[in-house]
């Protein structure tokens, strides 16, 4: 079986403005070669990133300064060689309006037995530092698997 070889990640969530956006600049630190960004499905065009959730990844080393959101596209799937996103109701939009996308779109945790990240806006700071921890403990895979 051939191996494909990755070149492009779409990192997706609801507004875009801060999951989507803290696991793409995560995954950004452990693959500097590669591609990669986000989009909402109901992205918050033209908005920055959640100043909790910019001030929580800050913890982990990330900075989520320059960030725009962007609402997801089909041009962005189909650019992308691997769509990660935070819960199965994302999968299950994309099957919905690009059935074809299906195939290459995962939920980013994955390797943490399917675990679906939860949204933390408007939330509290503790829902931030958990659901930070995942999108790091599920990047962290990502990089172990993709690396190999």
């Amino acid at each position: 079986m051939a191996t494909m070889i990755i070149q492009s990640i779409l990192v997706v969530c609801t507004g875009n403005i801060c999951r989507s956006p803290a696991g793409e600049r995560l995954l950004q630190k452990y693959f500097p070669l590669i591609r990669i960004e986000s989009a909402g499905i109901n992205g918050l065009e033209g908005q920055a990133a959640d100043c909790c959730a910019a001030d929580t990844i800050l913890q982990y080393g990330v900075s989520l300064q320059g960030h725009v959101a962007r609402k997801l596209t089909h041009a962005m799937m189909r650019q992308s060689d691997l769509i990660l996103v935070m819960e199965s109701r994302q999968l299950n939009y994309i099957s919905a309006i690009a059935p074809e996308m299906r195939g290459k779109s995962l939920l980013f945790g994955r390797w943490l037995d399917n675990k679906e990240i939860p949204d933390p806006y408007c939330k509290s700071p503790d829902a931030f530092e958990y659901v930070f921890d995942l999108l790091v403990r599920a990047s962290q895979e990502w990089a172990r698997r993709l690396n190999r």
